[in-house]
């Protein structure tokens, strides 16, 4: 592979460069190799181990593959996040830290970065992990057996060549330079158990439900398909004494449990079946955490302001869909929807107005940018530019005959009520919303499948700097199982997502970054919905929280795996102290907590 790649040209629409030369065959003597172990220990040293910590999903895994189809359900984070990277990031600090690598260095072009890995580091089965699984990995997202198209091209035109040096030293090569902080993350490869897997045309059905070995501190043990999936803590885990995993990932066991319906878990919940429960939806938090348990001290209640890149949440309109491909059709619907009367009646006000795709990223948020606001007005004009000038006896806009119908697939019952305000809002601008609640695998296989109109969803934000590619390249439009579900096909924006990845400089790629932002909002395809600062939980209080509670990136603090979670802990001498006075209604006092340490200042 690495020499097919020497002297290529790769266009993209317009774009032009020359591919990256391949990795030098010996590792550069010149290389300055850093570490971090200097930054702050964010858990708490006085965390107890053991206990079962039990939570919830309400859709049942397709598969335990972690690429391929039907791969992205919600489990899928429990799966990923029990996987290590290379380098992670400090949750508070956002530097650099050693996981499975111990050291890393940057080459002298711009867009090469080598790595030590940790010779500590196991395999969940216990065999060790080396510069073969890297290789392997690279081969693995390339491979057209895992029907995987996004990994391939990713793995292909980004991660352009990898080089194994000795069984723990590798070479990574991007295809283009960009800053240090974003190329350890951009230009990384997990690594994937070459032992374990065998590539051929069935592999898809062969390790649908095979449990793969995985480098976090937990291994599944036990799967009752429908019911729950329960993973038990790794005694000896190989990193149970690396000083940012040293405290945390206390319980022994995780169980999480199928529970479809959201409101049905709360009251689990309440009865002490299960140990957290969240409560961002303001009616949870105003309305449903109440009573006994919480006036009698039993749970406690916390709202955590975080500092993280928010979700993409809105509405994410399907350009292939019939009605959709008109841009006028799209910014009428934009218009049409009465966001800050959803926030102002069901929302309890808490939710801010979501004004753009990628918010939360500092310098690279193009924050001049603002949502479309319900506006009758503006949305009558666009739909009689498009031709949806006539109304039927419904006063629903026709043309041709034909009644303007959207269909909204979503997939989170307590979400109701905010459609339908949406929807009879819609009405009075002559659109008919039509709401297809489905199960989550269901509505998002038939949205992975481009097979939806409009998808009432979120994608979460992660990273130093946003993402484009995967979302708004027509690479991925018009084919399944790829994240632009929009279907954007745009030249000129293709154009400048290419020059966007294949900037140098942190300042050339803010303000590309800006541009591609406002090309995305003058397609219309997504619309911005809400935004949240913060997280908010109800807990039994025999799960323990450190005194600083979470850290700035915690987008949840009862989260038991990923970068910044797994700094709680179950108290098992409390839980039967606390079951006991509940069983008396002896009081304990309460607990209400609001946190704004790493509130961002407007």
């Amino acid at each position: 592979m690495r020499n097919l790649l020497l002297g290529l040209f790769v266009t993209f629409a317009g774009f032009i460069s020359i591919s990256a030369q391949a990795l030098p065959e010996k590792l550069p003597d010149n290389l300055a190799w850093q570490t971090n172990l200097s930054d702050p220990i964010f858990a708490d040293p006085h965390a107890k181990r053991g206990g079962r910590y039990r939570s919830f999903v309400i859709t049942f895994p397709l598969t335990l593959r972690l690429v391929g189809p039907d791969s992205n359900g919600s489990f899928a984070s429990y799966m990923r996040a029990n996987n290590m990277s290379l380098v992670g990031i400090h949750p508070n600090t956002r530097n650099p830290i050693p996981e499975l690598a111990t050291e890393w260095a940057f080459g002298d072009d711009g867009h090469s970065i080598y790595f030590k890995l940790d010779p500590d580091a196991r395999w969940s089965d216990g065999t060790p992990v080396t510069a073969d699984d890297y290789v392997f990995g690279l081969e693995f997202m390339r491979s057209k057996f895992i029907l995987a198209p996004w990994y391939n091209n990713y793995f292909s035109e980004i991660i352009t060549d990898l080089v194994k040096y000795d069984d723990y030293t590798i070479g990574i090569e991007g295809a283009n330079p960009k800053p240090e902080d974003e190329m350890l993350f951009e230009y990384s490869v997990s690594p994937v158990p070459a032992h374990f897997h065998k590539l051929d045309e069935n592999w898809v059905r062969d390790y649908n439900w095979r449990i793969e070995p995985n480098t976090g501190p937990y291994k599944i043990s036990e799967i009752r398909k429908g019911k729950y999936v329960e993973f038990t803590r790794k005694e000896d885990w190989w990193a149970n004494d690396k000083r940012y995993f040293k405290y945390r990932y206390n319980p022994d066991h995780i169980r999480v449990k199928l529970i479809r319906d959201f409101n049905i878990a709360y009251q689990y919940f309440r009865k002490g079946e299960l140990d957290t429960f969240p409560l961002l939806m303001p009616r949870f938090w105003h309305k449903k955490a109440q009573g006994d348990i919480y006036e009698n001290g039993y749970v406690g209640k916390i709202k955590f302001y975080n500092d993280v890149p928010q979700p993409t949440s809105g509405l994410f309109l399907n350009e292939d869909a019939a009605l959709l491909d008109d841009v006028n059709v799209r910014y009428a619907i934009a218009h049409a929807l009465n966001i800050d009367k959803v926030i102002n009646t069901v929302l309890h006000g808490d939710y801010e107005r979501l004004e753009t795709a990628h918010d939360g990223f500092g310098d690279y948020t193009n924050t001049a940018i603002r949502a479309r606001k319900f506006d009758l007005k503006k949305a009558a004009e666009y739909l009689d530019k498009a031709g949806w000038s006539e109304r039927n006896s419904d006063g629903i806009r026709i043309k041709d005959g034909n009644p303007l119908k959207i269909r909204i697939t979503y997939f989170r019952s307590e979400h109701n009520d905010r459609l339908v305000i949406l929807a009879q809002e819609a009405r009075k601008a002559g659109i008919d919303f039509q709401l297809q609640l489905l199960d989550m695998s269901t509505a998002f296989k038939q949205i992975m499948e481009k097979k939806h109109q409009a998808a009432w969803m979120g994608w979460a934000g992660s990273g130093l700097s946003p993402s484009y590619w995967q979302s708004y390249h027509s690479d991925n439009a018009h084919k399944p199982q790829t994240n632009n579900i929009t279907n954007t096909d745009n030249k000129a924006l293709d154009a400048k997502i290419m020059a966007y990845r294949a900037a140098t400089n942190k300042a050339t790629r803010v303000k590309l970054a800006h541009e591609v932002e406002q090309m995305i909002h003058d397609q219309g395809s997504f619309i911005p919905t809400f935004k949240v600062p913060y997280t908010r939980e109800a807990f039994w209080r025999w799960v323990k929280l450190p005194p600083s509670h979470g850290t700035r990136t915690s987008e949840t603090l009862f989260d038991p795996l990923g970068g910044s979670g797994g700094l709680f802990w179950i108290d098992a001498d409390e839980q039967q102290t606390i079951l006991d006075a509940k069983a008396k209604s002896q009081a304990l006092p309460q607990i209400i907590i609001i946190d704004k340490t790493w509130a961002v200042k407007p």
